[in-house]
């Protein structure tokens, strides 16, 4: 089975605190998400400035003309401004897409629009209806979905199918939901909608369960997934792009699902998105941080240069790093020090290597860096 990547950097990934992305910007992006197969790139939000609206024409234009380009997707608040806005900003796209977006949740309704769930059915058709009218395929976005009472929801997505939507998207809009509550969310929708409306997550990381979420909505029958490089985003952020697809990658015997996305390009697309934002990536981080598959634990090295299964689930190489993944600490071992004195040509005796042991770990336990020329040093080499 396969599932659609939608990603969302240039509109939901660029509300991040401080993230502005100009046109040329945007078109660099999302030329790194056609290298990465990505199907869908939400460009903007087009009625939001003329920066926005700018950067979605630009992006349908050098890249959305041809009949096999992904579909460029501009959201639209459920009002005929934008829809119409988006749908001019869109015109040059060969594949299209409007996502109208409506809050569902009671609290929402109450203090965000002063409205009640019969003028949102209301608009919910009347707004999805004129999408359609300009040619677009159309999403419909629930806002809030996670806090909105489930039978309604169900009744809005119902009413936004019957209006032509044909792709209907489930936010965790403040990331509220557990994985067990949103994969139950995602289950229910799909057994009350028709089989060919595609079902999507989007996913925010509030709880730190973006990614676990967007993984549970998937396993629980959606079709499209809403992510974004880095996972930047509103607040904590959204659902991370490179997290989620690779752990459908590494993990198929458990979800058996494919994306297509080109993985060797997800590391220099988030060195490119976080060039751009601003926004460092930490060392830490899953598949993209500088620490992902760094192994400084003598037990660790070991075991990694017997056998790199023992450490590692993923080929670094995949992702698109390349390299010696072992650093030399005061946690490295003998094991993991002769291999790195063999890779650097230096041959010791017993007697020297023990000399050199002791004056590495005196040195190691003092220093948080050790490069080569300290080992050198150490080694008489120098």
């Amino acid at each position: 089975m396969d599932i659609k990547i939608c990603d969302i950097t240039l509109r939901d990934g660029e509300q991040a605190a401080g993230v502005n992305f100009y046109p040329d910007e945007k078109l660099a992006i999302a030329e790194k998400l056609v290298l990465l197969n990505v199907p869908i790139i939400e460009a903007g939000f087009a009625a939001a400035s003329p920066s926005d609206f700018n950067a979605i024409d630009l992006i349908s234009r050098e890249i959305g003309l041809d009949s096999n380009a992904p579909i460029i997707c501009s959201m639209a608040r459920a009002k005929k401004h934008d829809i119409e806005v988006a749908a001019e900003a869109l015109s040059q796209a060969s594949n299209k897409r409007i996502q109208v977006v409506l809050s569902t949740s009671d609290i929402h309704l109450k203090y965000k629009f002063n409205i009640g769930r019969n003028e949102a059915r209301e608009i919910t058709q009347e707004m999805v209806e004129y999408a359609a009218s300009f040619g677009c395929e159309v999403e419909f976005a629930a806002e809030d979905a996670t806090r909105t009472d489930t039978d309604f929801l169900i009744d809005i997505f119902k009413i936004a199918v019957d209006a032509g939507a044909s792709i209907v998207e489930i936010p965790d809009t403040v990331g509220y939901a557990s994985p067990a509550e949103y994969g139950e969310l995602v289950s229910s929708v799909c057994k009350a909608l028709p089989d060919d409306i595609i079902i999507s997550t989007h996913c925010h990381n509030d709880l730190g369960l973006a990614v676990a979420n967007t993984l549970a909505g998937i396993a629980s029958g959606a079709k499209q997934a809403e992510v974004t490089i880095n996972g930047i985003g509103e607040r904590a952020g959204n659902a991370s792009l490179e997290e989620v697809v690779m752990n459908l990658d590494t993990r198929k015997d458990l979800y058996k699902i494919d994306t297509d996305i080109e993985t060797k390009h997800l590391l220099s697309a988030s060195q490119l998105v976080s060039h751009l934002s601003g926004m460092s990536i930490q060392k830490n981080k899953a598949i993209v941080g500088d620490n992902a598959f760094l192994h400084e634990s003598g037990i660790h090295q070991h075991g990694m240069l017997k056998n790199k299964d023992t450490y590692q689930i993923m080929d670094p190489e995949k992702i698109g790093w390349a390299g010696n993944q072992m650093i030399i600490g005061k946690h490295s071992g003998k094991y993991a020090l002769l291999s790195k004195l063999r890779s650097m040509d230096i041959e010791l005796t017993d007697d020297e290597f023990v000399n050199f042991y002791e004056k590495f770990k005196r040195f190691a336990s003092k220093n948080k860096i050790i490069e080569d020329g300290n080992i050198q040093e150490m080694a008489g080499h120098n």
